[in-house]
């Protein structure tokens, strides 16, 4: 826009010189000629200029504008759309190899490392039993000696609860995932992802009254006699398989349900969705 306003001042200004050169060239003549003066109206030749210089004045800003660049519109991508899980009615994991356990109530470590096992990842029972914590709380660590009876409730040779495990497998690199609280359809979609979980039970999938424990900092921990831990690898419409201590069986899904409750619905599996 400013561009045309000078461009037509230029032409304004131009035109007015002519105008007056022609002007002057008239008076001269006619005083040349002693003839009077009649008009002040340009000649031929000067109108000729003015067309000539407005017409080159038209074409440089004809040629000095500038041409629109035209943009193709940008086609938007829509996000992906999260496929939901669809849980099968059965499905069971191939290729999980369970031992029997080294230590007298190590079951915990026993699984932990077949675990890792299962996705390529050597530990030894020494080495991730050494690496669990210690305390006197079975939520915060392992309660008493490795090698003590089995069935005991803190403060006596006891175990250790998920929490402790969960981080243990992160020490060594896993993706470890753990708790409470969890519902049976959660561990069937994990199953259906061909992870192995483990969970928390009593003895051989029995029953046994949950106790309110309280530890010497006053927190309480909701322990059983006969804690135990096994690996879910399968189920159908009414049972689930799991391996203890190197052994295969099924039970009935009611069995594994009254079981897995008494300590909380605890599980632990390892996540490599993320």
């Amino acid at each position: 826009m400013k561009q045309k306003r000078t461009i037509n001042l230029l032409f304004i200004s131009i035109v007015g010189v002519l105008l007056v050169l022609a002007g002057f060239g008239s008076i001269n003549k006619s005083k040349a000629l002693n003839l009077p003066q009649t008009s002040l109206t340009p000649t031929l030749d000067v109108a000729l200029s003015v067309t000539q210089t407005m017409h080159a004045i038209y074409s440089a800003t004809e040629t000095a504008r500038p041409t629109p660049t035209i943009i193709p519109p940008t086609a938007t991508l829509s996000p992906p759309i999260a496929t939901a899980l669809v849980i099968p009615d059965e499905t069971y994991i191939k290729g999980f190899v369970g031992h029997k356990q080294f230590y007298s109530i190590g079951c915990e470590t026993s699984v932990a490392v077949d675990l890792a096992a299962f996705y390529g990842v050597t530990i030894t029972e020494y080495d991730f039993q050494m690496s669990l914590p210690k305390s006197d709380n079975p939520d915060l660590g392992f309660v008493g000696d490795v090698n003590g009876p089995w069935g005991q409730i803190p403060p006596y040779a006891y175990g250790v609860h998920a929490a402790p495990v969960v981080d243990t497998l992160k020490k060594f690199g896993l993706p470890a995932e753990g708790g409470k609280d969890y519902t049976f359809d959660q561990i069937k979609a994990q199953l259906a992802q061909s992870n192995p979980v483990i969970v928390w039970v009593i003895g051989r999938m029995e029953y046994s009254e949950p106790v309110a424990y309280v530890d010497k900092q006053g927190v309480i921990s909701i322990v059983a006699p006969y804690e135990h831990v096994v690996v879910l690898t399968g189920y159908n419409g009414d049972t689930v398989r799991y391996n203890n201590n190197g052994r295969y069986a099924d039970v009935q899904i009611e069995t594994f349900l009254n079981s897995w409750g008494v300590l909380g619905n605890m599980a632990v599996f390892l996540d490599y969705s993320g």
